[in-house]
């Protein structure tokens, strides 16, 4: 459970840091619109995505999977969190916080055109893939810890 907060609190940490960019101003109000509509665990769907890589694929993998982190936060409201984590003891592990605003952004995330680049362009390189659902204990403070960091 303290791991689950603290990778939240690290993923509001992005949208905090993201709304200090002047030209994203109108797509993080957007978000926050989305953010106060559907509280956490009222519709949202969390995850931790766990992803192993083929070693040889490595870079070309965190390269593919910046790029669809970030075009996911900078262009759909409905796409809270994407918070990638490389593990410190097996680089070739990959965890990543998702948080989106509800199923139906989360099936229009998928056929966005960077997903499906990033899909597609790693489906190589993958050695195994996990996307356990997750249900949050305690959302009251879960919402909280959102409404805090803003």
């Amino acid at each position: 459970m303290k791991k689950l907060i603290f990778l939240l609190i690290l993923a509001q940490f992005s949208i905090v840091w993201a709304e200090a960019v002047p030209s994203d101003n109108l797509k993080i109000a957007k978000k926050e619109q989305v953010m106060e509509k559907n509280m956490i665990g009222d519709g949202f769907i969390v995850r931790i995505a766990e992803i192993e890589v083929h070693p040889q694929y490595l870079q070309e993998y965190l390269a593919y999977a910046e790029d669809v982190d970030r075009l996911s936060i900078e262009r759909e409201p409905g796409v809270i969190c994407l918070f990638p984590m490389q593990h410190a003891d097996d680089p070739n592990k990959i965890s990543i916080l998702e948080i989106y605003a509800s199923e139906e952004l989360y099936k229009q995330h998928l056929n966005t055109a960077h997903f499906q680049k990033y899909k597609k362009g790693t489906l190589h390189m993958v050695k195994s893939l996990k996307l356990p659902e997750m249900r949050p204990l305690d959302k009251k403070t879960m919402n909280q810890i959102f409404k805090k960091l803003k």
